[in-house]
């Protein structure tokens, strides 16, 4: 059934992008001036979850690498490592710096010189979440350096920005930026496609059931990607010739609460207390909730950062608002919804 398991995982960055052509013409454009050895612009991307930010981004720094062979290039998802130091080693060991660095003793302005001094090439870095940056002013630190160019990825400008000092937000404004939306039904049918075609056997399965699949996704590629491996894995399991609608019936909630799953694995230790007050309350105003984990923890965030971690929380489908203002409150989102 599964000739190609990587296929089927949403990080897979695929040979060609579909129905995502301008986003990468916009960003290639961004970068083109390092082929003619000269400065290019960084970019901004925007958009919900699983709208393609990560991919496309992936998919043009790698296809400008065919170009030029001396280009450096790394992938840091600022969620898994939201330190300063993290985000920063990272990008030294991609270019193979770290050999003699301690994570305990090695200064963090030494790993921003060493990255600094590394400019004997162009260096194009990928910040995946960068809202989730526990130190914004690194964007300005990074953007001073000539040879590196940024893409950095997040949910909502507003939201990168508010967490922004005045510099920072002054240096990224000549940056170019772009918006993602939602993918259509059609746009998620193609790319589940393409999908099965390179990763399951020949009719496994039908265009009406990707079409169930792309329907019950509601725009999020990564659950509908999701959903069409949860299924190709059940119909491994049985030795069954072809995925059924039986398997889609099942396969599409638990798609649903892996995406939901790995995004509370991902969260923060403050952001994961956020959620688990919302999840037994039920229902809980902001106010309640802040008295709540103020209680909780022992160093407690601003209320204001509070309310952008449940925005997060928001983001990832983990809670939803309702309400404006004064009447606002939280509640947890289930499986089903």
């Amino acid at each position: 059934m599964i000739t190609d398991a990587r296929v089927l995982q949403t990080e897979f960055v695929p040979s060609e992008v579909v129905h995502r052509h301008a986003e990468v013409d916009t960003i290639a454009g961004a970068l083109e001036p390092l082929v003619d050895d000269d400065r290019p612009e960084d970019a901004l991307l925007f958009g919900p979850t699983g709208v393609g930010k990560t991919c496309v981004a992936r998919y043009t720094v790698s296809r400008l690498r065919e170009q030029l062979l001396d280009l450096r290039t790394c992938y840091v998802n600022c969620w898994s490592d939201r330190t300063r130091f993290r985000v920063l080693y990272r990008l030294l060991d991609a270019i193979d710096r770290t050999v003699d660095v301690h994570r305990r003793s090695t200064p963090k302005d030494e790993l921003l010189d060493r990255l600094r001094e590394a400019d004997d090439h162009p260096y194009v870095a990928v910040l995946d979440e960068a809202d989730q940056l526990e130190d914004p002013s690194l964007l300005y630190d990074l953007s001073r350096l000539p040879h590196l160019t940024l893409v950095v990825v997040a949910n909502r400008e507003t939201d990168l920005f508010a967490s922004l000092s005045e510099r920072t937000s002054s240096r990224l404004q000549s940056s170019t930026r772009l918006s993602f939306d939602r993918y259509g039904t059609d746009e998620l049918v193609a790319i589940l496609q393409g999908r099965a075609e390179q990763g399951l056997e020949p009719g496994a399965i039908s265009d009406s059931q990707l079409r169930r699949i792309a329907d019950a996704a509601a725009g999020d590629a990564r659950i509908a990607i999701g959903t069409l491996r949860s299924a190709a894995r059940t119909a491994e399991r049985e030795d069954a010739d072809a995925i059924t609608d039986a398997m889609l019936t099942d396969a599409i909630p638990d798609a649903r609460e892996t995406v939901r799953q790995r995004a509370i694995d991902q969260l923060t230790d403050h952001q994961r207390v956020c959620y688990r007050i919302v999840a037994e309350a039920g229902e809980i105003e902001p106010g309640d909730l802040y008295e709540r984990y103020r209680e909780r923890v022992d160093e407690p965030r601003t209320r204001r950062t509070v309310r952008d971690y449940l925005s997060k929380l928001d983001h990832y489908n983990l809670v939803r608002a309702s309400g404006e203002k004064r009447g606002r409150t939280y509640h947890a989102v289930g499986r089903s919804e």
